[in-house]
């Protein structure tokens, strides 16, 4: 399984995914599952994937070579005039590598599902994110709904809903980000460390802070272990249940 999790700030965007892959409880892999093409000063793409590993490392795959291919050949993400036209071309690449895994076979289009997190700025326009599904079609984060998630999303979610504003500085939604992945790994063990971290300043057309966490993190440890007694000391501090 998989979680990750794309934060849109006022400041700008801030990206995190697990790396934990599983085919059974005796067959677990750590693949990286954030990819980011940029251009300093013309374009920054991160791409954040959840699903089938075949699936999401074919789609990675064509996409940066369609950026090596001449141009009359095929559309290229690194020339795509805006983050619109490059979440299309995603969205179109995920569609023909699914229907291509299906065509002349009997297994189902859920066995190759995958799905995705983009996000980015071109030169010339504004800072955008979108969720591409595995149709290849795709919607946008707006002020209204500001993070997407992707994979096991259920048990990170609340802290995320709780807790977010927009006004919050990287540093601050890092440890948000933290404290919701931590809840999830502590609930699913399809999701796994290390954890990867990105983040993207607002018209910056640059890569910005990246960090791999591992579990020996003196961070990570330090907001895994204090998440959990706050929590217990919230629990012990609401009244006990009286019989009537």
């Amino acid at each position: 399984m998989t979680y990750c999790v794309g934060l849109r700030l006022n400041r700008g965007m801030i990206f995190m995914s697990d790396t934990r892959t599983n085919a059974g409880v005796d067959n677990i892999s750590t693949f990286r599952k954030m990819y980011t093409w940029c251009k300093p000063g013309n374009r920054l793409i991160t791409l954040l994937s959840a699903g089938n590993l075949a699936t999401t490392q074919t789609v990675v795959s064509m996409l940066e070579e369609h950026t090596k291919a001449a141009q009359d050949r095929h559309p290229d993400i690194m020339e795509a005039p805006s983050m619109f036209e490059v979440a299309r071309l995603v969205g179109e690449t995920v569609r023909e590598v699914i229907k291509s895994a299906t065509d002349g076979g009997h297994q189902s289009e859920s066995t190759f599902s995958a799905t995705f997190i983009l996000g980015g700025q071109v030169e010339g326009g504004a800072m955008r994110m979108f969720l591409i599904y595995p149709e290849g079609n795709f919607i946008e984060a707006t002020e209204d709904n500001p993070f997407f998630q992707i994979g096991e999303h259920k048990y990170g979610k609340p802290i995320l809903v709780r807790a977010y504003d927009p006004e919050m500085s990287f540093e601050m939604a890092t440890k948000l980000l933290y404290v919701s992945f931590d809840s999830t790994l502590k609930s699913n063990l399809s999701v796994g460390l290390p954890l990867d971290l990105q983040f993207y300043e607002r018209d910056s057309l640059t890569k910005g802070y990246e960090k791999r966490i591992q579990a020996s993190d003196p961070y990570y440890r330090k907001i895994s272990d204090g998440w959990s007694d706050a929590l217990r000391a919230a629990f012990n501090s609401l009244p006990d249940f009286e019989r009537t």
